[in-house]
Parts: structure tokens; sequence; C-alpha cells
């Protein structure tokens, strides 16, 4: 059985005992977090229960096991013949948790 779910306006595929990197969700390493944003169930027969936007009563729950930063992301600037050049840099933060029990 499989679900896809929206967290931090991004959606992703899970199946229990998955690993996912989700933006950070506030909780404590640990913990566990209930995602109630389920677009749709598929199951091992082939059936898929997609929902309108939301799959009414579905829930994913799942354990936060890690809190971490992402790789640097560089933007660059530069207009040539004019001494311009600006370097920004950006590390995300985010969530590693494992998909337990999917209900619906």
């Amino acid at each position: 059985m499989y679900a896809i779910i929206e967290t931090g306006s991004k959606q992703y595929t899970v199946k229990t005992g998955d690993l996912v990197d989700v933006e950070l969700l506030g909780s404590k390493v640990g913990e566990k977090v209930v995602f109630a944003n389920v677009l749709a169930i598929g199951g091992d027969d082939g059936k898929l229960n997609v929902g309108t936007p939301k799959v009414e009563g579905a829930t994913v729950e799942a354990e936060v096991k890690d809190i971490f930063r992402g790789k640097k992301v560089v933007a660059f600037k530069m207009k040539r013949r004019k001494s311009y050049r600006r370097t920004i840099g950006h590390r995300q933060n985010y969530t590693r948790v494992e998909i337990g029990a999917i209900k619906g």
C-alpha cells in the first residue's frame, strides 16, 4: 500500500518503512507526526483512491528520525564589464521521517 501526501507545498509518494526528507516540521527527534493531507491511496491490488482534493479520513503516521541541513545552494549574479558580482548562499532545513502506518 502506498499514499501520496502533501507537506511543505510538495507532494511525496510514500510506503510503510520509507525514509523521506521533508521540509522542517518543528518536531523533535523521536516524536510522532501525522500527515492529514493525503491526496491519494493506492493498494497492492492496483486500485487507486483519489481524493477531491483530499481523501476523507485518511492519515499517514510517521516518526521523526533526524533534523538536518541540506547542501549549500549558491546563487551567483554578475554583470559583465560593470564590476558587479553578488554571491548568495542558502541551506534548507530538513526533517527526515520514517513512514509508519497508512490509514484510510
